[in-house]
């Protein structure tokens, strides 16, 4: 929207957040589920943050969940796609990219602090054109000092590489419409017009994990996706394509060091 100066009311379009003559915009918007926001790119970096629901962003590289203790960084110029599992409210930090050396320079997962929470919802009530000195320049200052603790300690758990061959990145896509699938991998390796062998080490060569880990973690990330929304840890076991409620509940504990019931509190919320 060429350079646009945001002064009445905020835009909730994303490009109109490129060129707003401050270090850092804070876009907020609120998403139904099923939402999809198709593939696109920004002039300026940003973090994705989803104070309520789960959002699943991706990029020619990666998949990213994101419940509402993570976040995602994503540098200039990323292409990449957002789908909404429920209700999202999002706000996004656009982020001139020269604003701080310590910034990431890739696609990343974040671990939103208890601090960084609030202090992106306080901004997210400051002017779009807030004061450069002062309590509205310290906040945004102290939201760069956050990001970079947070990039210093990365969190992967929730993210899924993705492979660049068209056949494979077809087999991964059905997959993460359907992660409760029981199909096994000479199916997907028929559907991909490979052969077992040669499927197998395309898979790995393209995504650094063997097919069963890449699709143990889809399923991890579903199941974060629907304990947000409150659903039992037995439903979800089930849903998500593991034998029973202990099995899930084991292979969740290894991938995130904590238990689903610890993980989420009763109402789907992420515990402190």
């Amino acid at each position: 929207m060429g350079h646009m100066v945001l002064k009445a009311s905020r835009s909730t379009h994303g490009e109109d957040y490129q060129h707003v003559n401050r270090p850092i915009a804070v876009l907020i918007d609120e998403y139904p589920t099923g939402f999809v926001d198709p593939p696109h790119a920004h002039e300026r970096a940003q973090l994705l943050y989803a104070t309520e629901g789960v959002m699943t962003v991706i990029t020619d590289a990666v998949s990213f969940t994101i419940p509402p203790q993570r976040g995602v960084w994503m540098p200039a110029g990323v292409r990449h796609e957002a789908h909404c599992r429920g209700h999202v409210s999002l706000k996004t930090l656009y982020v001139a990219s020269e604003t701080d050396p310590r910034l990431p320079t890739r696609c990343q997962s974040l671990k939103i602090s208890p601090l960084l929470r609030e202090l992106i919802i306080e901004a997210s009530h400051l002017p779009i054109e807030y004061a450069l000195t002062g309590r509205d320049a310290r906040i945004m200052e102290l939201i760069l000092d956050e990001i970079a603790e947070a990039v210093e300690h990365p969190v992967s758990a929730l993210n899924v590489p993705m492979p660049s061959d068209p056949r494979l990145v077809r087999i991964c896509r059905a997959i993460m419409d359907d992660p409760s699938s029981e199909d096994d991998l000479d199916h997907w390796a028929d559907i991909a017009c490979m052969g077992r062998r040669t499927f197998t080490r395309a898979f790995r060569r393209e995504t650094g994990v063997s097919f069963s880990e890449w699709r143990q973690q889809v399923r991890l990330a579903e199941a974060i996706s629907m304990l947000s929304q409150g659903k039992s840890v037995t439903s979800v076991a089930y849903d998500v394509g593991y034998n029973s409620p202990s099995a899930f509940t084991a292979m969740f504990q290894r991938a995130f060091g904590a238990s689903p019931s610890q993980y989420f509190d009763p109402k789907g919320q992420p515990r402190s």
